[in-house]
């Protein structure tokens, strides 16, 4: 890889944990409902590449189901655990999502696991539960059980896109923004009473956030990143996304305040190793997989 292209991909690692640190903020911070906040998001994104939509791929069901799991799915639960859990221990819990994704591909796609993947997946998970895990309560975070529904919610998407051929990067952008808008909306209207004065009276900071989040994260950064992944084997890329939780954590600890003690080093650590050993084994979806998380997020 060039140091060019290695530069654009740290960027892109760079914008999608600054995103999890906006959502954290727009979320906790000025009290958005999330619901509303994912809404206005994909309002934002359909908008903005419209042009893409037509024609639509085939089979429609199925890009509609794949659609609404990795867009309107996987955000939505992300945001609701966005509510109480850190963008640091969500960065770490999400990755679980890459050894569910190597088992649905198994059941769905007929890959195989061997003994490293096997390892991979038992790492990460253990990482995750150690980072879940409350020891003085034992008890489990209810928002990073929030975290772990969206990376099942996207991987299964990811797994069901990988059955599909044809579909463009902006052209499934649309898809995912015109069928998540309306579900969203509908939901934030029924559970989150006073959303859009909630919005206004968070003024231009949750606007701000949004447009960022909807153009600058989903459409901007997501586009470069599979522009790279056409360039590049993915046992290359995907491993060095990586550095989308690695930096989600500094920025949460550095500007929101994370705690990170032994516990959540030792939990990142096992985690991550664990999608390591999963990523630089060959996986049918493991790039677009990783793009699922380390984007909404």
């Amino acid at each position: 890889m060039s140091l060019r292209d290695f530069g654009l991909l740290a960027f892109v690692c760079l914008l999608w944990a600054s995103n999890n640190i906006v959502s954290k903020y727009v979320i906790s911070g000025l009290g958005t409902p999330p619901l509303f906040y994912a809404a206005v998001r994909f309002a934002i994104v359909a908008v903005a590449v419209s042009p893409w939509l037509f024609p639509m791929p085939r089979p429609r069901w199925r890009l509609i189901a794949v659609a609404l799991l990795m867009g309107g799915g996987n955000f939505a639960l992300l945001f609701l655990g966005f509510k109480t859990a850190t963008p640091s221990a969500a960065a770490v819990v999400s990755q679980v999502g890459v050894p569910i994704t190597t088992l649905l591909s198994m059941v769905m796609l007929g890959e195989r696991i061997r003994w490293r993947r096997a390892l991979g997946i038992t790492l990460t998970l253990a990482g995750a539960l150690t980072v879940m895990w409350d020891p003085h309560g034992f008890s489990i975070s209810t928002g990073l059980l929030f975290v772990v529904a969206a990376a099942f919610a996207g991987s299964l998407g990811a797994v069901m896109m990988k059955q599909m051929e044809g579909v463009k990067p902006l052209q499934f952008q649309a898809w995912v923004g015109l069928a998540s808008t309306l579900p969203l909306a509908v939901l934030s209207a029924l559970f989150e009473p006073g959303q859009v004065q909630a919005g206004f009276e968070a003024g231009w900071r949750f606007w701000a956030a949004t447009v960022y989040s909807g153009l600058v994260i989903s459409v901007g950064a997501h586009t470069l990143y599979y522009a790279l992944i056409q360039r590049y084997e993915a046992n290359l890329i995907s491993p060095l996304t990586l550095m989308t939780p690695l930096a989600t954590i500094a920025l949460g600890v550095a500007i929101l305040g994370d705690p990170f003690g032994l516990r959540m080093a030792i939990g990142t650590a096992v985690a991550l190793a664990g999608v390591l050993i999963i990523a630089l084994r060959r996986n049918q979806v493991m790039p677009l997989l990783l793009a699922v998380w380390n984007r909404s997020q």
